[in-house]
């Protein structure tokens, strides 16, 4: 976006330095190769990949082409704007909470506003089901990712330690582990020494050094309203504009409703609608990458007499097997200042609690982050999911910045029984709302008891004094899931659908399982195993 005056007033249509605000001018309006739904995580890899290899990409995304000096505020509130807004119904023993921790909405998608984690899964995540006896095995193994994990932390110069202890991966990563870290960190790195607890600097998309025109952080803290100065890595701001470098063309605040067919049953292309009106975008293959809801929920409203179930549902699992992470928060409070709202959120980690230890009465396990965070986020927690009002509510706020925080992300186990489908309700489009549902397993709950109990013990053991958890989760994942049985899953190996062989789901609806840390890597890694697959096979 440089040099660019253009304010964004949801445009539509982008050029390099240039935006066209006619849909009859679009570049690609007699067709394209291949039309991507979404500019997430996955959209922008595989958007970048595709036109860099030649083919011509048209991207449609729901939301708006955000512009970070112009659009981003460092304020908490202002910030709300990046989630997606859309209603959304859960339901359940354990409903969901849609929002600004699990889903974005314009440009870039969540990367806009995620934490910047940068995590690899490991080896024991793609086999649960033969060595814990748990949940699925993946159509794929570690060692298939492993040159597109390399690929993409070098494409964006991921800042890690020189040593990572857990996994298969150990380091060390293009850039250096950001220094100094936040003082929650410390808290955090502190504690887990006086328990003998293995702890690193998290392995982030933020910048430790300057790199491709960007400044490093300066630890402002504010990457989770969308980072100003560009030092965290997001879709918008290196995949989506080099694919637009390429010949790609972007299509904003485009709501894509309908996934088309030919007569011969393949996809021909997508209908969206913007500003009110309909239009048709043709293209030889479609990808949809629209995010753990908003993939099954588009699937299922393009139903057509060839498949009245819904697209690639054959095995009628679209939306089926509906993942997320266990997302509590566990607070201590401290005689001295912590400040969380200070530095980049999470800056330190462990995963010693990552791999199946029977001994613990559960299969599977997590990642224990410290992760700050700012007040009118805590305070809404505390009141919507904690159930603390009033004068214990005033207490905390006055006292917040003596407060530290861990947050566990566990390993949720697959269940049939989580999904999401449409509802009877629908949006301002005619289409029926996504409809959740979800509910944790006893195992799901015993890890959350010990990941609760081992943050506790963690920040008393840096001279903290238990004070409240709250119950949350993030990172949707799973409702398209892949697999080589088509009678069993919905998309192969490259997320290509079993039943529309020019149709591929690729985004975190694909995952088999959840692992036990922030997936926006594993996301990004299937994107550009699945784009050389589409590559390899022109």
């Amino acid at each position: 976006m440089k040099n660019n005056n253009d304010y964004v007033t949801h445009n539509h249509d982008h050029y390099k330095d240039h935006r066209q605000r006619d849909l009859a001018n679009r570049k690609y309006k007699d067709g394209a190769d291949i039309c991507i739904v979404g500019a997430g995580a996955a959209g922008g890899v595989l958007a970048y990949e595709l036109s860099k290899a030649g083919f011509s990409v048209v991207v449609i995304e729901a939301g708006p082409f955000w512009n970070p000096q112009t659009d981003f505020a460092s304020d908490e509130l202002a910030a709300q704007s990046l989630a997606w807004q859309d209603t959304r119904l859960s339901t359940g023993k354990d409903a969901l909470t849609f929002g600004h921790n699990n889903s974005g909405r314009g440009v870039g998608g969540g990367t806009v506003h995620f934490t910047g984690v940068f995590l690899r899964f490991h080896e024991s995540d793609f086999k649960t089901k033969t060595i814990d006896g748990v949940g699925e095995d993946w159509p794929i193994e570690y060692q298939d990712l492993a040159p597109y994990y390399d690929k993409i932390e070098r494409d964006i110069a991921v800042s890690g330690p020189k040593e990572f202890p857990w996994g298969s991966f150990h380091g060390p990563y293009p850039y250096p582990e950001r220094n100094p870290i936040s003082a929650n960190s410390q808290v955090f790195r502190k504690g887990c020494d006086r328990l003998g607890i293995k702890s690193v600097v998290a392995p982030l998309a933020i910048l430790s050094a300057p790199f491709d025109g960007r400044p490093p952080c300066i630890s402002r803290g504010f990457c989770n309203q969308g980072c100003m100065p560009n030092s965290k890595f997001s879709t918008l701001i290196h995949h989506i504009p080099k694919a637009i470098g390429y010949g790609a063309e972007v299509l904003s605040d485009c709501m894509v409703t309908r996934i088309e067919l030919d007569d011969q049953g393949k996809a021909k292309g997508v209908t969206f609608n913007h500003d009110g009106k309909e239009h048709f975008q043709k293209a030889k293959l479609v990808i949809v990458s629209a995010f753990a809801v908003e993939t099954p929920r588009l699937l299922l409203n393009s139903t057509c007499s060839k498949f009245p179930q819904g697209l690639a549902n054959s095995s009628g699992l679209v939306g089926r097997y509906l993942l997320t992470h266990t997302g509590h928060d566990i607070y201590a409070k401290f005689d001295d200042e912590v400040r969380l709202y200070k530095g980049t959120p999470v800056m330190a980690l462990s995963q010693d609690f990552y791999e199946t230890d029977r001994s613990r009465g559960f299969a599977r396990g997590y990642t224990m982050n410290a992760h700050g965070g700012r007040p009118v986020s805590l305070a809404k927690n505390l009141a919507v999911s904690a159930g603390i009002w009033g004068s214990d509510l005033y207490e905390i706020m006055r006292d917040y910045n003596f407060y530290a925080r861990i947050t566990i992300v566990g390993e949720v186990l697959p269940d049939y029984n989580n999904f999401v489908t449409l509802s009877e309700e629908k949006d301002e489009y005619g289409i029926p709302r996504a409809l959740a549902s979800f509910s944790y397993g006893d195992n799901d709950n015993k890890m959350i008891a010990h990941g609760v109990a081992k943050a506790n013990e963690i920040l008393e053991a840096a001279d903290g004094k238990a004070a409240f958890v709250i119950p949350d989760s993030a990172h949707l994942m799973g409702g398209c899931r892949m697999g080589r049985d088509p009678a069993a899953s919905v998309v192969d190996e490259f997320c290509r659908s079993h039943d529309i062989s020019n149709l591929y789901i690729c985004d975190a609806s694909a995952f088999v399982t959840s692992g036990g840390g922030n997936p926006t890597e594993t996301v990004m890694a299937i994107a550009a195993r699945t784009a050389q697959h589409i590559i390899n096979s022109r």
